[in-house]
């Protein structure tokens, strides 16, 4: 993320709302969940004060969440991270594991819009006809099949 400031300037909740996207509930919630990889730092005043890196890793972890990673896995990852070097090859698990979940996702979403898009040729054909003739209608029971 490159906004003009340097790197060790601090920015307010609010400018990190403004960066993130993310609610000021959601930056206390991560911050609580250990989701960020140090203590955010207060101010005389005793407000929170965030670095460019906290807000680039804000941006990854809203991505994990987003993308349906679990609380509790990006606290992991989050760990991992701040633990240094060393754990490469468990975070690689832990991402590809991730990926593996996105991809089933992702595999599931497209037999779902295969349907949806198959429906709505349909619905356009008799939108375009003019009748709802045969849009929807029940598969009659075979004979012998109970109600």
């Amino acid at each position: 993320m490159c906004d003009g400031r340097s790197p060790d300037e601090g920015r307010s909740i609010g400018e990190t709302v403004r960066a993130t996207g993310m609610s000021v509930d959601t930056l206390r919630f991560f911050e609580r969940e250990g989701l960020l990889l140090r203590p955010v730092p207060r101010n005389a005043a005793g407000r929170r004060v965030y670095e460019r890196a906290d807000v680039d890793w804000l941006l990854l972890v809203a991505r994990l969440r987003a993308s349906g990673m679990p609380v509790a896995t990006v606290a992991r990852f989050a760990e991992l991270v701040r633990s240094g070097p060393g754990n490469e090859a468990l975070r690689l698990e832990l991402l590809r594991e991730h990926e593996r979940a996105v991809r089933a996702r992702i595999a599931a979403l497209g037999e779902d819009l295969e349907i949806i898009r198959n429906k709505v040729t349909i619905y356009e054909r008799h939108v375009r006809e003019g009748t709802a003739a045969g849009v929807w209608a029940p598969v009659p029971s075979a004979p012998g099949d109970a109600p």
